[in-house]
């Protein structure tokens, strides 16, 4: 996973999920694996040289037609649910309190306190 407080992963929201996977294929040589999500909706997993290296997903049933497609990070914590709420007696706001993903590990959607939203992860192998 790597360490506590570093970035970890990317994924882009879009609406547009093919025409972004030919993007990137074209211009950075990824390829792609589909993931199963609940609900019926599909991650995909960038690769390149064999590795996970982003995940795509597309956001039109996830968020609001006006939020346009964007990259969203999330940063690698010891503890999602300690640091939760550390950032909430920060001034930080929770967009969507901690939950889990079988086999990758547990999630937090949250703001700092200027208002900018990353996700906290801790993932299954870590704790």
């Amino acid at each position: 996973m790597g360490p506590h407080g570093k970035f970890y992963w990317n994924e882009l929201m879009t609406d547009d999920v093919e025409k972004a996977q030919a993007f990137y294929a074209a211009t950075l040589g990824w390829t792609f694996s589909e993931m199963p999500m609940d609900g019926g909706h599909a991650y995909y997993v960038a690769i390149l040289g064999g590795e996970p290296v982003a995940g795509m997903m597309d956001k039109t049933e996830i968020l609001p037609p006006q939020v346009p497609p964007h990259w969203f990070s999330y940063i690698n914590v010891d503890d999602v649910g300690a640091r939760v709420e550390l950032l909430k007696a920060a001034g930080g706001q929770v967009i969507r309190e901690p939950f889990d993903i079988p086999g990758v590990g547990r999630i937090a959607i949250v703001c700092d306190a200027t208002g900018a939203p990353f996700g906290m992860m801790t993932a299954a192998d870590q704790g």
